[in-house]
């Protein structure tokens, strides 16, 4: 059985009468990419702070490799990247890091020759001796990683790391997280975008106002979702295309992207049939399989409308 890292049991956490967090338990196991998923609002950070010891939670009991534990008392094994950035902008950026690295037990000398080498994997080597508020919000948000990684922890925790980031930016970032985690180190991340999720995770949970509503390995929960389900791009005539995708007969579950849709075939349509119709009506097709459930798919159904309205919460406080 695989060892422990973080082990979240019934946590409740309440703000002026609101319940942020309602009788959640998660295990996140040693090693990989565990997905902490859910609508804005439905209590991801909330969540992450009392794991970090920044919030107490009203109920319940957290633990850190294998015992009770304080996220700040163990903060040299843990990389943690709050949501809301922080950094002083007055500081050189090099020092910057050089600061947060010694925060973290690094000596001067490490905390240098690691920073100079992060900032230039990820581009910011020119900016080096440059203050933080000369930086873009982005290359802040990379500053910031770097700091969250420098020590190598044990634990990564990051709160929505890639919003707000460019296409290339958030990519490369994934990138490192990755590599992270084939390290056999343990990365625990908040999102709302499902497409990082499926592509990045190895085991997710889903909440919303404040219950969990699906937890496991991705891959189980694909296939425990079950269904049969279509993948389409049109080239052309997509409003064709979805008349034909309306019929109860074939489909029973329709997500219209525009460009793109997913389909859940109905219990015995033929998804041959379906084809035959889509093309005698002209739809261009530049890609139709029958593929697994998509995360996004997933999420929709598990936390329908409803739960994707957040409550109004304290601000600050989720």
């Amino acid at each position: 059985m695989a060892e422990t890292v973080v082990a979240v049991s019934g946590v409740t956490k309440r703000f002026a009468g609101h319940v942020a967090v309602d009788n959640l338990s998660l295990v996140v196991p040693k090693g990989g990419i565990f997905g902490l998923l859910g609508p804005n609002g439905a209590g991801k950070s909330t969540t992450i702070r009392t794991i970090m010891n920044i919030i107490v939670p009203d109920g319940g009991r957290i633990e850190l490799f294998g015992r009770p534990g304080r996220g700040r008392d163990l903060s040299e094994r843990i990389g943690f990247l709050p949501e809301e950035r922080g950094l002083y902008k007055k500081m050189q950026v090099l020092d910057h890091l050089i600061f947060l690295a010694e925060t973290k037990g690094l000596s001067r000398s490490v905390a240098r020759a690691k920073g100079a080498q992060w900032l230039e994997r990820l581009g910011l080597s020119d900016w080096t001796k440059r203050k933080v508020e000369d930086l873009s919000k982005g290359m802040q948000q990379k500053v910031q990683f770097i700091g969250t990684l420098l020590h190598e922890p044990e634990l990564v925790i990051l709160d929505e790391p890639f919003s707000g980031l460019d296409p290339v930016n958030s990519r490369t970032m994934r990138e490192v997280v990755v590599e992270v985690a084939r390290a056999g180190r343990t990365v625990l991340f908040s999102t709302h975008i499902m497409e990082h999720a499926e592509q990045m995770c190895d085991r997710i949970a889903i909440i919303a106002h404040g219950k969990k509503v699906v937890d496991g390995a991705l891959a189980d929960i694909k296939r425990d979702f079950g269904g049969r389900h279509l993948d389409l791009t049109f080239t052309r005539n997509a409003d064709r295309a979805i008349a034909i995708l309306k019929d109860p007969t074939m489909v029973a579950r329709l997500a219209d992207h525009g460009a793109t849709a997913e389909a859940e075939l109905s219990p015995g349509a033929d998804p041959e049939q379906l084809l035959i119709q889509l093309v005698q009506a002209g739809v261009g097709l530049a890609k139709f399989e029958v593929a697994d459930a998509s995360l996004q798919s997933i999420f929709i159904a598990k936390v329908g409308v409803d739960g994707a309205k957040p409550y109004a919460v304290p601000e600050g406080s989720q």
